[in-house]
């Protein structure tokens, strides 16, 4: 409460939620509202604060999805730094987060909708430290195959190395041709929050330089979970999306094996991560069943029947 005060005059209780790096905690005023409180002592931290900060900030005022505001320092910094620890103060989002809701169509094609219109406001968001070195960005992905000795031996590890060979292959020549932008990078359906005004989404950690698509891809993979159907039930997400932000040729053409490679990237690095943290394991794959559902699912499709299938997913779904 110490930073709280010297940092924002205000006071309160704090109370520590479930993060991997850097810490996070829900702060309760006196007068009842409830604010997210982000440290860290990590040098790497400040950059990471300073790019979630600017984006917020930049997001403030927009429409169309739900984004945490920024709460500025008493002195009108988007952070702040005292004695080796640094962080920033944000509003929290009341809602429930979308993986403990049942995932309707109706609901999925919303949730493309917001995610679209999220990364148009992002379109226009220049914040700082916007190329720093994250695992999860796409450029990061060449070298994750010298993680897979962590995969469990069978056809997960079949699926994966398949797909990251793919996306070496034949996808990552193409990123180039591809729009690129600030994204949110990982409105996995943790980060997803269904709230009274709409579609949310919390946790800009992960986000950087990527291309455009890339959020569509990370959303509509983690939807991938039926296969009684072509995309997983995956179809109303991306649906929603194109119907703000029309797909190009050349993301439809890629965008399933981005989905699967995303897969595989989740898999590689939630397995070495929980490897060197054992004790964090069980909060560190919470993501990574879905993931292997999904990429198992996804490995049936051929490049032309996975085209086939976005195109069928965006001209066929429609919000009720």
């Amino acid at each position: 409460m110490a930073l709280l005060s010297r940092h924002y005059g205000l006071a309160g209780t704090v109370s520590t939620l479930s993060s991997e790096v850097e810490r996070t905690a829900e702060v309760r005023l006196q007068d009842g509202r409830r604010l997210i409180l982000k440290t860290s002592r990590r040098p790497e931290a400040a950059d990471s604060f300073a790019f979630q900060a600017a984006a917020l900030e930049g997001l403030d005022g927009t429409s169309g999805f739900v984004a945490p505001r920024l709460v500025h320092t008493g002195g009108g910094t988007r952070t702040f730094e005292d004695a080796g620890v640094c962080g920033y103060l944000q509003t929290r989002i009341d809602g429930v987060p979308l993986h403990r809701n049942i995932p309707s169509a109706n609901l999925l094609f919303h949730n493309g909708c917001a995610l679209a219109r999220l990364d148009m406001a992002l379109a226009r968001v220049e914040p700082p430290a916007k190329d720093r070195p994250v695992l999860w960005q796409i450029g990061c992905w060449p070298w994750l195959m010298s993680l897979d000795q962590h995969l469990p031996a069978g056809k997960i590890a079949d699926h994966v190395r398949s797909a990251m060979a793919d996306y070496s292959d034949t996808i990552a020549p193409k990123l180039a041709n591809l729009p690129w932008q600030v994204t949110h990078n990982d409105p996995s359906p943790f980060n997803t929050i269904v709230t009274a005004q709409g579609i949310g989404f919390i946790d800009f950690g992960d986000g950087g330089w990527n291309p455009r698509i890339q959020d569509l891809v990370i959303a509509a993979g983690h939807m991938v979970t039926n296969p009684g159907l072509p995309l997983g039930g995956a179809e109303p997400l991306i649906a929603g999306y194109a119907s703000v932000t029309p797909l190009t040729a050349l993301d439809t053409r890629l965008l399933v094996g981005l989905m699967r490679a995303r897969q595989s990237a989740l898999i590689l690095i939630n397995y070495w991560r929980s490897h060197l943290f054992p004790e964090d394991a069980e909060y560190i794959n919470k993501n990574v069943g879905r993931a292997e559902r999904g990429l198992a699912i996804l490995d049936r499709l051929d490049p032309g029947a996975a085209e086939a299938a976005v195109l069928a997913a965006i001209s066929s779904h429609q919000p009720e």
